[in-house]
């Protein structure tokens, strides 16, 4: 396989940055610079420069709660990306982590995960790839819990009685069977989701194959970080001690 990807799946890197890294003359095969494209063997050696690691822990991760009406990633339709709401003005008054926002810190600042327009809740923006990994793609493991405010689609037909059963596993989307989720009532009128995929609008989509409409969609939880008192349109660090 190729050098990048042999880093990419032990964990140091993604592909990208093992591509940086690469161009920049800061891998070793077997003592030898690699070049981009270079394939090795299951018994080669690879070095890493310590350059590499110490610019990688210098990417920060920020934390944001994401208010209604920003789009996760690119401005569309008008509307305000979220990574604009990352200024000075809007940091957590509570925030404890001993940095200064840079300019350098909003290069390559990108959401790990989606919100839609109409949704709000934990946002993370990174600039490390390995989290970007862990967080997205298919084979993520990540738990993201939701809070989910519903009513019946069709206020004459209420939901089946099976409804929840069949949102914790049976649907598909998009041809596609569903990995199994746990859902259960927070209250009379709120679900509490708890998925480890994210497919384009999937809660709103599975509520209404069981007769659900959504009316209201908060995420609160990606993995072990919770988004607990951050306020919306604020945004904090990550801290040293917190991981996904």
């Amino acid at each position: 396989m190729r050098v990048s990807k042999r880093l990419t799946e032990m964990g140091v890197a993604s592909r990208r940055e093992a591509d940086e890294w690469i161009a920049a003359g800061l891998v070793r095969v077997n003592g030898r610079v690699a070049v981009l494209g270079q394939r090795v063997r299951p018994d080669d050696h690879i070095e890493i420069d310590t350059v590499a690691t110490v610019q990688q822990s210098r990417r920060v991760t920020i934390l944001l709660h994401k208010p209604v009406g920003f789009v996760s990633g690119q401005a569309e339709d008008g509307y305000r990306p979220a990574v604009t709401l990352v200024t000075p003005a809007n940091r957590w008054t509570e925030d404890r982590v001993p940095l200064k926002l840079q300019p350098g810190h909003l290069r390559g600042l990108a959401p790990a995960g989606r919100l839609d327009i109409d949704s709000t809740g934990l946002l993370v923006l990174t600039q490390d790839g390995r989290i970007a990994k862990r967080l997205i793609g298919d084979e993520t493991r990540v738990e993201k819990e939701y809070l989910v405010r519903v009513q019946p689609l069709d206020p004459k037909r209420p939901p089946a009685p099976d409804a929840i059963a069949r949102l914790c596993h049976g649907l598909e989307l998009d041809g596609r069977p569903l990995k199994p989720a746990k859902v259960s009532w927070a209250n009379e009128d709120q679900l509490r989701f708890v998925l480890r995929e994210g497919r384009k609008r999937q809660i709103r989509r599975m509520c209404e194959l069981v007769g659900f409409k959504v009316t209201g969609l908060k995420r609160v939880r990606i993995g072990s970080v919770a988004l607990g008192k951050l306020p919306p349109g604020c945004w904090r660090f990550l801290r040293d001690d917190e991981q996904f």
